[in-house]
């Protein structure tokens, strides 16, 4: 698709000009009037590419450079005027013409065939030339839309940078208050999560296996600070090794469990489950709610919807059952190698 209209240029110069100038006598005319045939001959070539490449581009452009293309097309229509103005010869005339009404008698037969050839060229090349910049201005804003989407991806995934860092320092903060033998090594794996965040900071897309081991430390670090009272179940089994996925993309539903589903009164579990089977991976998270309101505590939930639709639209499937009691998420994404 991308050369076609270099083919079509192929096939319009050595098949259609030619054709449609044989069909008029040519022949004829060459043997009388060579550098007349030759000169309109490669007017018509020049017309044609110009037309192409300088007329219909500055009518797409802004108001100055639409002004030269119409000054082009007014100048061709001067030049091709030229051609068919200059006197060849004059008809005989003709027994068989006699009782036959012209629409135009004046015009003799070669300015028909200039006028008709130049005609056959404008439209030939106006119609290339339209489709080309057609199709120019749908790959520029296909560009503008995958920038922007682009920008909005990466705020998204900027916003969860500040939200897990302000998670994480807040329990950190509780466990050295409270001189938890876990405060520092918390604090360790703190500092290699931060590194893989900042690693894969300008990377679009990451190993699900590094993925699954950045979720294995988050969930180690936050167990630390938690009781008996609240136990974490964690299932992860890759079998493709070479799969990819956006990073931070599954963080914030797994920190959603500990932010909503942590009790220092009541019994609760923690469910996180991350499979990949043939390419389909299967992420499911289940907790208990215990309500605790926090400002902007949706903020996390919705960049990871609407950074699924925008990364993966039509091959992933997301279902949040939100109940009294209970908060499951469940995943289906189709990765792709």
């Amino acid at each position: 698709m991308k050369n076609l209209p270099k083919y079509i240029d192929f096939v319009f110069c050595f098949a259609v000009l030619p054709v449609m100038m044989i069909m008029f006598p040519i022949e004829r005319w060459y043997h009388n009037f060579q550098s007349y045939i030759v000169l309109l001959g490669i007017w018509l070539y020049c017309l044609y590419f110009l037309n192409r490449y300088a007329t219909v581009p500055f009518l797409f452009n802004g108001d100055k450079k639409r002004i030269v293309g119409i000054a082009i097309i007014l100048a061709s229509l001067v030049v091709t005027y030229c051609f068919s103005a200059v006197s060849l010869y004059t008809p005989k005339p003709n027994i068989h013409d006699e009782g036959v009404v012209r629409l135009f008698p004046s015009v003799k037969q070669y300015q028909q065939a200039v006028w008709s050839l130049f005609m056959i060229v404008e439209t030939f090349s106006f119609a290339v030339g339209l489709f080309t910049q057609t199709e120019i201005q749908r790959s520029r804003r296909r560009d503008v839309e995958a920038q922007r989407d682009r920008a909005e991806i990466d705020l998204y995934k900027a916003q969860i940078k500040p939200h897990f860092m302000f998670n994480t320092l807040n329990s950190l903060y509780g466990l050295f208050l409270t001189k938890n033998e876990n405060a520092l090594p918390s604090l360790e794996k703190f500092i290699s999560m931060m590194r893989y965040i900042h690693t894969t900071a300008r990377l679009e897309m990451v190993d699900l296996t590094d993925e699954a081991g950045y979720i294995r430390e988050l969930v180690a670090l936050q167990s630390l600070r938690l009781n008996d009272k609240t136990s974490v179940d964690v299932e992860i089994d890759i079998r493709d090794n070479s799969l990819k996925i956006p990073p931070m993309l599954l963080v914030t539903f797994v920190e959603n469990c500990f932010k909503h589903g942590v009790s220092s009164v009541s019994e609760s579990t923690i469910h996180i489950s991350l499979m990949e089977k043939d390419g389909l991976l299967r992420f499911q998270t289940c907790n208990r709610i215990f309500p605790v309101k926090r400002i902007g505590e949706h903020m996390g939930i919705e960049n990871c919807r609407k950074r699924l639709a925008m990364i993966y639209p039509g091959i992933h499937r997301l279902t949040i059952s939100d109940t009294e009691n209970f908060y499951r998420v469940e995943l289906e994404i189709k990765l792709k190698k």
